[in-house]
């Protein structure tokens, strides 16, 4: 097995913040925008809450990675990590899709692909590396509640 060290979490969770937080800079304006502007549905949390618990989920998603990488060496690992990447990857063009684009029924249905893909990986990290599955439950809960909120927004701005 190997080692688990400080590094490795830190890359794995500076890699996850690093990509919520260069989606953050790319539509802080956009996002501005929609608060001001955008209908938006009942329990719609204030601003504030969006940033401070993405931060808490990317910190999570990268510890979640940090121990799959630390896992030994396996197919399922591999696919662990190929699905950890491609979620995220999905995960930054949601913003840009959402705020930048106001494509609301486009993001709902990107956000449901997202959605699909957590779910596989939690699946496959669950099979590697249990706690790593566990992490990776809130982010599940809050891609399921961000659904709701899309799908009202599209909804209530059509």
């Amino acid at each position: 097995m190997k080692k688990r060290n400080w590094k490795t979490y830190a890359l794995w969770i500076l890699l996850t913040e690093a990509v919520g937080g260069l989606a953050g800079w790319l539509t802080k304006d956009d996002t501005r925008y929609f608060n001001e502007n955008i209908l938006q549905p009942p329990l719609s949390p204030p601003a504030i809450v969006f940033p401070i618990v993405w931060g808490i989920l990317y910190a999570l998603m990268g510890i979640s990675a940090a121990r799959i990488y630390s896992a030994p060496e396996s197919p399922l690992r591999s696919k662990g990590l190929n699905l950890f990447v491609i979620q995220l990857v999905v995960n930054f063009f949601w913003s840009l899709i959402f705020f930048k684009l106001q494509a609301f029924g486009f993001a709902f249905l990107w956000l449901l692909l997202l959605w699909l893909l957590v779910f596989w990986m939690i699946i496959t990290f669950f099979r590697t590396d249990r706690p790593a599955g566990k992490l990776q439950i809130p982010y599940l809960l809050w891609l399921t509640f961000a659904a709701y909120l899309n799908l009202g927004v599209w909804y209530l701005n059509r």
